[in-house]
């Protein structure tokens, strides 16, 4: 394996740096403070700054108008994204637009990626896959007549409001699963309505229902590999996420500490907040370390005694506890200066949260690797 990251994508997270350094994580209410979601849409300024610097097409080919760079280097871009809390939908963006240019048809794609590239279509995701638990391919199920119907429900659909495509896994009476590119609210499909839910960290998801909704054949995914990798992708695009907002909090703490006397000295020189936080610096280490372990994998195709599926559960076990016990010691060693809605530590929180529910818990993770390990021996 190799670690070093390609001029081209460390470019791309210098392009991120300026994009996404500039803004304020608090630049929102605190979702404690607000009855429903704290904003109606996504950062639309910010958006359109992502997309003049060409962040929206990292993953699109270059016949489409795209960089055709690879997960590291989203993952890389991510990373910055979270530093600040950045309220628009990249990962699921992304993923989407990777996913039809690796698997949809000609027409599929001259019909979303060049408008994705330059953000003049937003795309999301309907799934709860990146949990390693494959319930959103279990919640809609698809079968063929003129086209495709589809019939189901998917809950907490991420930025689904401001979206013109939604991506949906369906399940097949076969056994497959295939992809399905719906249109958003704002275009209306017979049979495909939208309610409004708020996440954890106080942004607008959607619940989307399909009663008998008919897509055209070009716009369904069939390629039995096209869900995996998109999971794939979602999955260690949220690692991503965790360690980026890991960082920030961390820093967050070592400037508080750095700062806080008690007793006439800084708290950062007492042992045991010393060692509380050096505990959280390791757990970002092992974040980093496992996430580009796993990205190295999707990006370069390459295997080794377990499959990419082993390194993507690792990542997943450290990310969504690392980020949990991170957000905890800050809380803990910030006092009641942290819980003030006035100080950024707050939102910092309720992302983590909202992210280690996205990841799912690491226990199953670890049974899902132990599996991996007793069905790959490596003696």
């Amino acid at each position: 394996m190799d670690f070093s990251f390609s001029e081209e994508q460390q470019a791309a997270a210098e392009a991120a740096k300026a994009v996404f350094g500039p803004v304020a994580p608090d630049g929102v209410p605190s979702p404690a403070l607000t009855t429903g979601a704290v904003a109606d849409d996504f950062d639309r300024r910010l958006w359109a700054k992502a997309a003049d610097a060409d962040l929206l097409s990292l993953l699109i080919g270059p016949e489409h108008g795209g960089a055709g760079l690879d997960a590291i280097a989203l993952c890389l871009v991510l990373r910055e994204s979270a530093k600040v809390l950045a309220r628009v939908p990249l990962l699921e963006h992304s993923a989407a637009a990777a996913t039809v240019g690796a698997h949809g048809g000609e027409e599929l794609r001259r019909e979303v990626l060049p408008r994705a590239g330059r953000g003049d279509l937003t795309l999301t995701v309907a799934s709860a896959g990146r949990t390693g638990h494959d319930p959103a391919e279990l919640a809609v199920t698809a079968h063929r007549e003129t086209g495709w119907v589809l019939d189901g429900m998917h809950t907490a659909v991420p930025w689904a409001w401001g979206a013109d495509r939604i991506v949906v896994p369906a399940h097949t009476a076969e056994g497959a699963t295939v992809l399905a590119v719906v249109p958003g609210p704002a275009e209306e499909l017979p049979g495909l309505t939208f309610a409004e839910q708020v996440s954890t960290n106080g942004e607008r998801l959607a619940e989307l229902r399909l009663d008998g909704v008919h897509i055209d054949a070009s716009h369904v995914i069939e390629d039995n590999g096209a869900w995996p990798a998109l999971r794939a992708l979602l999955t260690i695009g949220t690692c991503a996420l965790a360690l980026g907002l890991g960082e920030s909090v961390l820093k967050m703490t070592s400037d508080y500490a750095g700062k806080r006397e008690q007793f006439g000295h800084p708290i950062a020189t007492f042992q045991a907040v010393a060692m509380q936080a050096a505990d959280r610096y390791i757990d970002l280490r092992a974040m980093e370390a496992t996430l580009w372990q796993a990205a190295w994998r999707l990006s370069s195709g390459a295997e080794g005694a377990l499959p990419a599926t082993g390194d993507v559960a690792v990542a997943k076990i450290w990310a969504s506890d690392g980020v949990r016990r991170i957000v905890q010691t800050a809380q803990h060693l910030h006092g009641g200066f942290g819980a003030d809605t006035d100080y950024p530590l707050h939102r910092f929180h309720a992302w983590a949260k909202h992210l280690e529910l996205a990841l799912g818990p690491a226990a199953a993770h670890e049974e899902a690797l132990g599996d991996l390990i007793a069905a790959h021996p490596l003696g």
